[in-house]
């Protein structure tokens, strides 16, 4: 298989029919890296909305359980990713992520914002860092992707286009963005999460290449010093380069999910794998009748185990 083989067998399907399937080509076989430290900066970013970072803090989830919480928030989404949103584990996955969030007061504002952040983010990211750029097909079908998404979590007023996604991200981050010190303390966890993956005399590298990643709007909200000229270049000098070195590689052969990454933790943990139905946390509060999800429950017995 050629470099650009696959991007041409994309082009050749529908944005809108075939959307799932050309986001599982893109996620996990044409950017499965790029697109786990996308989707990282992409949740990173939602702390610095003081509503939606105040609230993770109370939960307490991000900051005394913040591995697992990574874990479980990767495993959930990326079971829509490699089986579809009307497979048992893709219907399974969504009722999980539904039953979370209706138990606590979420502004619709808020839900469609951290969606935006899952369609943007990938894409900055890639044009700065990636092999490649995504096409404006590709885009088309990441947008179609995350409507589907965010209807089956009842959000409303989701953005129809890859353009208005971008608009409602830009104009909610410059009138949200704020200081508050719960979302500080989520924003320090997380970024000792990801030097924990590291080799602890690591540490210090891993937090300040972190923050070098970060823009000025970001860095105002948690009130972190600013890098220097020097390591913001540095990181993503190196970034760029590791771009260029993976395009003069052959093309993937096989997907790459997210329960493949090394900085899953839990998973590997589990003798018998996971099952779907039984990660995420389980909120005393839910929606009607304690389900906390619009979805029907038929397949709720079926429930898929990994291994």
């Amino acid at each position: 298989m050629r470099r650009y083989e696959r991007l041409s067998h994309i082009l050749r399907l529908d944005p809108e029919q075939d959307a799932h399937e050309i986001y599982r080509l893109i996620a996990a076989y044409e950017f499965p890296w790029d697109f786990t430290r996308a989707l990282e900066l992409a949740l990173y970013r939602t702390y610095a909305v003081p509503s939606i970072g105040r609230l993770l803090a109370a939960t307490a989830e991000l900051t005394d359980r913040s591995q697992k919480r990574y874990d479980d928030t990767a495993l959930l989404l990326d079971a829509v990713v490699e089986h579809g949103f009307d497979s048992v584990q893709g219907r399974t996955a969504v009722r999980r992520i539904n039953q979370m969030h209706r138990a606590y007061d979420i502004s619709d504002d808020d839900m469609r914002y951290v969606l935006c952040t899952f369609v943007v983010m990938p894409k900055r990211w890639l044009d700065a860092f990636g092999w490649r750029r995504l096409t404006d097909h590709e885009l088309h079908a990441v947008s179609t992707y995350y409507r589907t998404l965010g209807r089956r979590m009842g959000i409303r007023g989701i953005p129809g286009s890859y353009a208005e996604f971008e608009r409602f991200l830009d104009r909610y981050e410059a009138e949200h963005f704020g200081w508050d010190e719960g979302a500080r303390k989520v924003s320090d966890a997380t970024l000792e999460l990801m030097a924990s993956w590291y080799p602890r005399p690591l540490a210090p590298v891993v937090r300040g290449a972190s923050l070098a990643l970060l823009d000025d709007a970001l860095l105002r909200a948690f009130r972190y010093p600013e890098p220097g000229v020097l390591a913001r270049r540095l990181t993503r000098g190196a970034l760029r380069l590791r771009g260029r070195g993976v395009r003069l590689m052959p093309p993937r052969r096989r997907p790459h999910y997210a329960r493949q990454n090394p900085e899953i933790r839990g998973y590997p943990g589990y003798p018998n794998g996971f099952r779907i139905a039984d990660l995420g946390v389980f909120p005393a509060q839910g929606g009607p009748n304690g389900s906390g999800c619009p979805l029907p429950r038929a397949a709720e017995g079926s429930r898929d185990r990994h291994t």
